[in-house]
């Protein structure tokens, strides 16, 4: 029996989430499985991976072949990395001890790598944010600018101006007004 490590499809519409789980190659993708490794949420910013390392180191040791997408997520999560040093501990290249050390090294570099991006990814959605806000309040300050000055106009067309009155109401010499010439 070809024993696979793959992904089902659980969730909402436009909205998956994944179990990693330990299946029969034969079987459907969201149908029987042997053991259910974790979860993955694709949905979050790193994607969050959730699954028991040593059940999955367990059975790729056993022969359980992880598909394209469980093989990369087996990588960023350093199992394929442990099993290639338990095969150089079994083939007698390195002791388990210089195995750990090795593998703790490499966890505690791509833990920085992960905690780097969530970091990083947190103040550029805060930067966004503050720009956006920026820009709001540029944008709110315009308008009521505009508007104190369609007020001051308005106020300005209303009042009274006595130089303009006296210029409506006494024609120039030689010149007739309109009901004059109708």
């Amino acid at each position: 029996m070809a024993v696979k490590i793959r992904l089902a499809r659980r969730g909402r519409k436009k909205s998956a989430i994944y179990d990693i789980v330990v299946a029969d190659a034969r079987s459907p993708r969201d149908g029987k499985f042997i053991e259910k490794l974790g979860t993955y949420n694709p949905n979050t910013n790193p994607a969050s991976i959730d699954f028991s390392e040593d059940k999955a180191f367990q059975w790729l040791m056993n022969g359980a072949q992880p598909t394209d997408t469980v093989k990369a997520m087996l990588s960023y999560t350093g199992v394929l990395y442990r099993r290639h040093l338990q095969i150089g501990v079994i083939k007698g290249a390195i002791s388990q001890e210089t195995a750990d050390s090795r593998l703790a090294e490499w966890k505690e570099a791509k833990q920085s790598k992960i905690e780097d991006k969530r970091q990083t990814v947190g103040s550029a959605k805060e930067a966004a944010r503050k720009a956006a806000f920026d820009a709001e309040t540029k944008v709110k300050e315009a308008r009521a600018e505009a508007i104190r000055q369609r007020e001051a106009e308005k106020a300005a067309a209303n009042a009274p101006a006595p130089a303009a009155e006296e210029a409506t109401e006494a024609p120039a010499e030689g010149e007739a007004t309109t009901e004059e010439q109708a």
